[in-house]
């Protein structure tokens, strides 16, 4: 990993070199030479953000690393294939449709959300309209579409975490 990063810096000396002739050599400026410039600029930035990435192990820009995210971040509460097959109801023998005990987990997760939270959820998550579309058809706000799917997810996710009914 060391030598890596010792040839990505020496990699950035070069083409600041580079850089820095162009800058001086040229005194005037035609297309060819902004352009040259510009993408030297640009790799610069590049080998930048790798030396930036190898030497503190996370994403440049990033004040926290991906295994500090709150649990809500990281995983999702239900799974969007099981949600679609639940609002579709379908019993045609695909391997999406779902068993008794997974459409009654899944009843067992909605049924704590109030009425407009289960139909932002089911139509964002199962139906799979816009929160934009689903603004539109319920006659409010996308905002509070926006509330209502986020409130409802929190639910699904302390519902699914502490309900015996929802293991396995």
């Amino acid at each position: 990993m060391q030598d890596l990063l010792r040839e990505y810096k020496e990699t950035r000396r070069v083409l600041k070199r580079a850089y820095e002739a162009r800058r001086e050599g040229e005194k005037v400026l035609d297309d060819r030479t902004l352009a040259e410039r510009q993408i030297l600029s640009e790799m610069i930035g590049d080998v930048e953000f790798v030396i930036e990435w190898l030497e503190t192990g996370r994403r440049p820009g990033n004040r926290r690393g991906v295994e500090r995210l709150a649990a809500y971040q990281r995983e999702k509460p239900m799974d969007p294939i099981r949600m679609q097959a639940f609002v579709a109801n379908s019993t045609a023998g695909s391997p999406a449709n779902l068993t008794e005990w997974q459409r009654q987990q899944i009843e067992d997760a909605l049924c704590i959300l109030s009425e407009r939270e289960r139909e932002c959820y089911v139509l964002a998550h199962g139906e799979c309209f816009t929160h934009s579309q689903i603004a539109d058809m319920l006659g409010i706000t996308k905002s509070s579409v926006d509330t209502h799917i986020k409130r409802a997810q929190q639910k699904i996710s302390e519902r699914v975490m502490n309900s015996l009914f929802l293991v396995g």
